[in-house]
């Protein structure tokens, strides 16, 4: 699978959502799951709780990722644990992310 492709098509279909949102699961593995999400500019993800475990990966674009206490600005290349606390994310110019989690475990999500 091509994820750089893949993005480029979901912020393609970002573009047709009236909500500025696409996201297409790409593996789903037990407990793992691999979500490629596209937003486009100024698009928000309201805040939520964090999985138990997880990571995002910035594939195209900026996001900025904000928590009660900060702001991680992450542009595309970067990749970071998720926070434990409640958060948000905004597309600050057209993007797709690479969302890692793994649920299902017992564990509850963090926020």
């Amino acid at each position: 699978m091509d994820v750089h492709q893949l993005a480029q098509q979901q912020i393609s279909l970002a573009h047709q959502d009236p909500h500025g949102r696409s996201a297409q699961i790409v593996v789903h593995d037990g407990p793992l799951r691999q979500t490629v999400i596209a937003l486009t500019t100024g698009t928000k993800l309201a805040e939520h709780n964090s999985p138990p475990a997880g990571s995002v990966l910035v594939l195209r674009g900026t996001v900025a990722v904000s928590s009660a206490d900060r702001v991680d600005t992450m542009p595309t290349g970067f990749l970071a644990t998720l926070t434990h606390d409640r958060h948000g994310v905004e597309a600050l110019s057209d993007a797709a992310i690479l969302l890692t989690t793994v649920t299902g475990t017992g564990q509850p999500s963090h926020g």
